[in-house]
């Protein structure tokens, strides 16, 4: 008997694999089929023909198996194989494969990768600025990240931050805090927090639900609300809070290439944009800024129809974009924001600042929250093993939902925390026994539902 292999699925003129591959196949997770041979892979599972296994002789024990060579799926942690380096496992991964060592394609893939540290322009100083009130901006969530990125760039290198705050119905009680007393220990800092009201933000949750079946919503909606404020004040850098787990979890997840971690330094690709800009009279475009017109007309229009088509796209951008359209007339400022500030060029660069390089050489969590702890009055999660997400009541929904999707093969997306984690442990920010417990008292990977959903599903139902 044979039987097509767990986490292949056909799909439209194939097969797709969920899942990650070992190299060199890591993101080669399509075949394309024949008619003929869709025919017979539809009848399966069943016995073969002599002249049907010569049809799929390129597939036949990779995709097409023996019933006996077909794997199981594991239902727990307990039953989960892990690898041999990091915390990654066939649980919270399904599909994840290990080589003879026992190694994940994460780890596999360590040196290969250890370069991809952004995706937008790295840059970890800044000069103060000539003609605004304020030398960067953040978006602030109280978080572990952003506080601790808010309390490098005022207090290590005593820039004026503007910190903004989108406060979110879900925003948890030690995040709400941790604002509070940052208000106080940091004097460079002005903090600006904006609402969306429930009427609006109901639409938006509602159709957001209905995409992704989890209503997260960040950074995006944050972006739509604040960008004009950042053209107004004329900030001349965003720099982003995101942790190094999280910008190389966009390459795993097949989201972001190679050439995306390198286009911030390719300068001939750069010079090429700004040839196009001045033939249309705008002004050239600095560092960063291109990534900055990039991330809001996204927003603001809709997703790259060219990054669609190369194979590269973020299902959980699209739907929030698709969702942010119930409500049509909160894009109305972010749109003459946009409009103003690609004629000026005022427009505030959008970089990263290396976490990996300010703190040391590695973005130890532990190190970090007793940092934030000490100096900006940071409170931590009531779950004291938490470190990744700390700052919303429903991160564990979200996990819950992306793990599902992916477990069940309804979605192509690998949980973001699932690869967070594992790449975190894979280069020492935490270690496997921390990981260890973050992944089974904190964090969402259940296949039945979490009390979290409930807590969602509330505000907007």
């Amino acid at each position: 008997m044979y039987e097509i292999q767990s986490r292949w699925k056909p799909e439209q003129d194939g097969l797709r694999y969920y899942g990650l591959r070992n190299r060199p196949f890591l993101f080669q997770n399509t075949v394309k089929l024949t008619k003929q041979q869709r025919a017979v892979v539809a009848k399966l599972p069943c016995e073969l023909t002599a002249a049907e296994l010569d049809l799929l002789a390129p597939y036949i024990g990779v995709q097409i198996v023996r019933s006996r060579d077909k794997k199981a799926i594991p239902t727990s942690f307990a039953e989960a194989r892990f690898c041999k380096t990091c915390i990654a496992n066939d649980y919270m991964i399904p599909g994840i494969e290990f080589d003879e060592e026992g190694r994940c394609p994460i780890c596999q893939s360590a040196e290969e990768t250890k370069k991809l540290k952004s995706i937008v322009p790295i840059r970890n100083t800044f000069p103060k600025s000539k003609h605004s009130r304020f030398d960067v901006a953040v978006f602030y969530t109280g978080g572990k990240d952003s506080t601790y990125l808010l309390y490098y760039l005022a207090k290590v290198q005593g820039l004026r931050v503007l910190a903004l705050t989108w406060e979110i119905p879900y925003q948890s009680e030690c995040a709400k805090q941790s604002i509070e007393n940052a208000k106080q220990r940091l004097d460079s800092v002005e903090f600006i927090s904006r609402k969306i009201s429930n009427q609006d933000l109901r639409k938006i949750y509602h159709k957001l639900y209905s995409l992704s079946e989890n209503t997260c919503a960040c950074p995006s909606l944050a972006y739509v609300l604040f960008y004009p404020e950042l053209v107004a004040n004329r900030v001349p850098y965003f720099v982003a809070g995101n942790e190094p787990a999280q910008m190389l979890g966009l390459y795993f997840n097949h989201m972001a290439p190679k050439i995306a971690y390198t286009f911030p330094e390719n300068k001939l690709l750069g010079g090429l944009l700004n040839i196009g800009r001045l033939l249309t009279l705008h002004p050239p475009l600095k560092k960063g800024q291109f990534h900055t017109l990039a991330t809001m007309k996204q927003l603001a229009f809709g997703d790259n129809k060219l990054k669609n088509l190369a194979g590269y796209s973020n299902p959980l951008v699209a739907n929030i974009c698709k969702a942010i359209r119930e409500v049509p007339a909160i894009l109305t400022p972010l749109k003459r924001a946009i409009r103003q500030s690609s004629w000026s060029g005022n427009i505030p660069a959008f970089v990263q600042v290396d976490f990996d390089a300010i703190s040391g050489g590695t973005y130890r969590w532990s190190e970090i929250k007793d940092t934030i702890v000490r100096e900006c009055g940071w409170v931590a999660p009531v779950e004291t093993d938490k470190g990744l997400h700390t700052s919303c009541q429903i991160e564990k929904c979200k996990e819950h939902t992306q793990f599902v999707r992916f477990y069940q093969m309804r979605s192509t997306m690998i949980p973001f925390s699932a690869l967070e984690m594992a790449i975190a442990s894979s280069g020492n920010a935490i270690s496997r026994e921390e990981a260890m417990a973050e992944l089974t008292a904190s964090l969402g990977f259940s296949l039945s539902e979490v009390p979290e959903c409930a807590i969602m599903r509330e505000y907007w139902q």
